[in-house]
């Protein structure tokens, strides 16, 4: 039992291998955070069991106003349907939302994890002092989320945001979304891999050696996002690019190719002042930006 009655909801990132829950006032302070191991086969019904088990340790009484939920794959436009979730099992058109509303009597919101990530580093991290951002998360694939005047903007069917996605390159290498030459073939791991036969870690380990190859790699890495950054600023002239994901560790070697790469492409009249910025909040970005969500749509319905 809690004697403490301020206002909170609670954020879940949903994950394949964990699920993170944590209770958060609406000023960001999260009281109390909760990691449980995502259940093996992880089907749909088994999720939702061993999450409302979950919830009910990060709330006893029953006290939150509202549940945000990442999930690993695109939500339908009403928030409450989970389309398809990557690593998870016979997820296809799962009503999560909906199923976790009538579990707990609580509005429920779901969201794509690299969306939530978007809007947690917005909240609470790297882009906190800006209205109008970009996230890239550079990992196994590159995901991505734009937030515009403080929200988070998915489009008419909730699939918007797959900056990873855009062509840079009109023969390139095929996509999995079915694209060539997608951002993402030069910019993840397995684009990475592909050109080095190595890992982005070791690079990163060689470049802080002063290795003059991995240097170079970076720096060529760097020119490639900077082309895919550049076709987005004029898309959305962000006022801030959030760069997070593993790849991001050695951010240092090429943020400044990126950078220049802009400047030489995008005009300066839609990059004002623009700001390119290592996330902040890590693996916890997921659960904090759904927890914004959950208050986003408690406020949305005042």
């Amino acid at each position: 039992m809690t004697n403490d009655t301020t206002p909170f909801v609670i954020g879940i990132d949903l994950g394949g291998t964990a699920i993170k829950l944590g209770r958060f006032e609406a000023d960001g302070t999260c009281k109390e955070s909760w990691s449980v191991d995502t259940p093996k086969p992880a089907t749909p019904e088994a999720v939702l069991q061993v999450i409302v088990e979950a919830i009910a340790q990060v709330d006893p009484d029953n006290q939150c106003r509202a549940i945000g939920v990442g999930t690993p794959g695109p939500v339908d436009a009403t928030g409450k349907i989970a389309k398809v979730a990557i690593n998870l099992d016979g997820w296809q058109d799962v009503p999560l939302g909906s199923w976790l509303s009538q579990k707990t009597g609580k509005p429920v919101i779901l969201a794509n994890d690299a969306n939530c990530a978007g809007l947690g580093e917005a909240w609470l991290g790297s882009g906190r002092h800006f209205r109008n951002l970009i996230l890239l998360t550079l990992g196994t694939g590159v995901g991505g989320a734009i937030i515009l005047d403080g929200k988070l903007f998915t489009g008419h069917t909730g699939a918007a945001g797959e900056l990873g996605l855009i062509t840079i390159n009109l023969y390139g290498p095929d996509c999995n979304s079915g694209n060539k030459g997608s951002l993402e073939q030069y910019a993840s791991v397995q684009a990475i891999q592909r050109a080095t036969r190595t890992t982005p870690e070791e690079i990163g380990h060689a470049a802080r050696s002063g290795n003059r190859q991995a240097l170079e790699f970076w720096e060529g890495y760097g020119h490639h996002l900077g082309a895919g950054l550049a076709s987005l600023m004029y898309v959305l002239t962000p006022e801030a690019i959030i760069i997070g994901g593993g790849i991001s560790a050695s951010a240092e070697f090429f943020i400044p190719a990126a950078i220049a790469e802009i400047e030489r492409r995008v005009l300066p009249v839609c990059r004002p002042n623009l700001q390119v910025l290592v996330a902040e909040l890590g693996n916890k970005a997921g659960m904090v930006g759904a927890a914004k969500l959950a208050w986003q749509t408690i406020e949305d319905s005042l």
